[in-house]
């Protein structure tokens, strides 16, 4: 049973809530028992393991948490990649917030498993948020960093600006789902043929925005299967 701060295990805890420690490490951590379950079903073998009352004594554990109710169990894993490969692929362009990272590759997993493209500019997808919002689905469909030159596949682009409405675009695969962060959105030769959700509101979260557009390929993919 761990009892003090100084222990070394803690101190990795501590150090991976910081990115420049995440990438020197190259490790990352998982807080919950839904991850931990997460992680072990996608086969992934963990660093180590810490559970509340059981290898560590719990305030000791809530204390390096980065929960504001702190946890009852945190896993440090190697940071895997995955490959910019498949029918279907959702490319981000400097999504910077760690939690709409999270939440599109929870979506493209669960939608369509699919694998998340991260471009330039976006956030890391081992960050503590983005772990979080992905419910486990970044052990089950880890991200892959690509440019969008490097894909292959019909692109389509999703923007608020655009001057045809999704359900006009050709979403069959093999696609190419290009989103952008919500202020400064897509490259410009993106936008330019960009399709939009109809909205009654200026926009959506991008994350919102990717889930409908996932459900919407899901649908059709579906019905020409």
């Amino acid at each position: 049973m761990i009892t003090s701060p100084d222990n070394n295990k803690l101190k990795t805890i501590r150090k991976l809530q910081r990115k420049s420690w995440r990438a020197k490490l190259g490790l990352f951590c998982a807080e919950g028992e839904d991850l931990a379950d997460a992680a072990a079903a996608a086969g992934w073998r963990s660093e180590f393991v810490l559970r509340a009352g059981e290898d560590v004594e719990p305030e000791l554990l809530a204390e390096v948490s980065a929960l504001g109710s702190g946890t009852r169990v945190v896993g440090v894993y190697a940071q895997r990649w995955g490959r910019p490969e498949g029918a279907l692929l959702v490319y981000l362009h400097g999504v910077e917030d760690p939690g709409n990272v999270g939440t599109v590759i929870r979506s493209a997993h669960a939608l369509c498993d699919a694998t998340v493209v991260l471009g330039p500019g976006c956030a890391d997808p081992f960050s503590p948020k983005a772990v979080r919002a992905s419910m486990g689905s970044l052990f089950a469909r880890p991200p892959a960093p690509a440019r969008l030159e490097q894909l292959s596949g019909r692109v389509v682009a999703l923007d608020a600006a655009g001057e045809r409405a999704l359900d006009t675009a050709d979403l069959t695969p093999p696609l190419v789902l290009c989103l952008g962060a919500e202020r400064d959105g897509l490259p410009a030769e993106l936008a330019a043929e960009a399709v939009r959700i109809p909205v009654i509101a200026d926009s959506l979260n991008v994350a919102m925005a990717a889930t409908i557009a996932l459900h919407d390929c899901a649908r059709r993919m579906a019905a020409h299967a």
